[in-house]
């Protein structure tokens, strides 16, 4: 049993939940709730980032999980406090950090559905983005050359620092962006700005990006574009990441380089042998059997070598098709009582059964949810004292 569950609410996750359940709802919410993608929803960004920090670390979730966040913060493990949530965002996404990010503009991040078609047979995707890229006609001036000017007001440094009174004799300075240069630390005269970005020193600009995904790649595998993210002056260009995003399919599931699959048999099939057809994902058929004589049980796992999953960068090896079986009965009243004497007589024996003078035969009904039987709800009444219903007059 777990302490708190928050952390686990955060993620939307159980408290159960397995490692790989936490990566992958982890990065569907921070791709969600990013800032660069929803600005309003920093805080519940933080927060994500948050819970997986605690939730992704073995140690961190044993801690969480018999204390709480109450022991988180009080530094058991790690100090207590918690990363940069971007940091966190960057360390899982592949982005270099808070050092990285001074010298490197952002990283651009962006989720692929792919179909398990796709990662099986391969495909080629092209994915359109609108990005930043430093002007041409300014060469990312901002304007005509010695038009930029350093602004008198923050000295350059694109913040205003204010100190006011909070009490008697404290002093509280607070730092905000310069109301001239909106941050930028320079100012450039309306007129001599650049008419093409109009001081902004970038433009969009519209770029199609080819995706291959390769055989057997995996669900949240990354595809890296180097330096193809958005573009700043006197920064080298952040990446463009994509990530992709497996569909769930109607008939096979994988489970790392395998693929598995439910078969359903008829009775005579799982029990006098059976031929089926299937369709893989490369549209090829294949045909499978079992020998004469080989009963298939319910629930057994067969397997078919080679016919799983590509191996990613070996795709010419591929995991295993697993099977899974189950049996269908035939219904109630399928074979009269005289055919059914024969049918006994050509199965293995029913096993002796051994009944004693104080052995009570009850009755095998269906099963109904919920519903309640006479004999197990409410008072029990002798067959001469049930009660009576009407209105009973009154007697003296």
């Amino acid at each position: 049993m777990v302490k708190e569950t928050g952390y686990y609410d955060t993620l939307g996750v159980k408290p159960n939940a397995a490692p790989d359940e936490i990566k992958k709802a982890y990065r569907k919410l921070a791709l969600k709730y990013h800032p660069d993608k929803n600005p309003g929803e920093g805080e519940r960004f933080k927060l994500i980032s948050q819970a997986y920090e605690v939730l992704s670390d073995p140690k961190k979730r044993d801690l969480y999980d018999q204390g709480g966040e109450q022991a988180i913060k009080e530094g058991g493990i790690g100090g207590g406090g918690f990363s940069s949530p971007m940091d966190i965002f960057d360390m899982f996404f592949g982005g270099g950090g808070r050092m990285q990010r001074e010298k490197r503009g952002k990283d651009v991040v962006h989720q692929l559905a792919v179909s398990l078609e796709d990662l099986y047979n391969g495909a080629t995707r092209k994915l359109a983005l609108k990005k930043n890229v430093i002007c041409e006609k300014c060469d990312g001036l901002g304007g005509k050359k010695g038009a930029v000017q350093k602004c008198s007001n923050c000295k350059g440094r694109g913040i205003e620092i204010h100190v006011q009174q909070i009490g008697l004799g404290m002093m509280q300075q607070i730092q905000t962006m310069c109301s001239e240069c909106h941050g930028q630390g320079e100012q450039i005269n309306p007129k001599d700005r650049c008419k093409n970005c109009n001081g902004r020193k970038i433009v969009k600009e519209r770029k199609i990006l080819e995706v291959h995904v390769d055989k057997g790649m995996q669900d949240g595998q990354k595809i890296t574009f180097r330096g193809e993210g958005d573009q700043e002056p006197g920064l080298e260009p952040g990446d463009v990441i994509i990530v992709l995003d497996q569909k769930e399919h109607e008939v096979f599931r994988r489970h790392g380089n395998d693929l598995i699959m439910k078969m359903e048999l008829l009775l005579v099939e799982a029990l006098c042998g059976f031929k089926k057809t299937m369709e893989m994902l490369d549209k090829r058929i294949l045909l499978i059997h079992s020998n004469p004589g080989e009963v298939v049980k319910e629930g057994s796992l067969k397997s078919v070598v080679n016919e799983g999953m590509p191996i990613y960068r070996d795709p010419f090896d591929k995991g295993q098709l697993i099977i899974q079986f189950s049996v269908k009965f035939p219904p109630y009243g399928w074979i009269s009582p005289q055919r059914m004497v024969e049918l006994e007589h050509l199965l293995p024996p029913r096993q002796e059964l051994m009944i004693t003078d104080d052995t009570e035969q009850v009755e095998l009904t269906e099963y109904i949810p919920g519903e309640q039987r006479r004999n197990y709800s409410g008072e029990a009444y002798e067959e001469d004292q049930k009660p009576q219903s009407g209105v009973q007059c009154q007697t003296s």
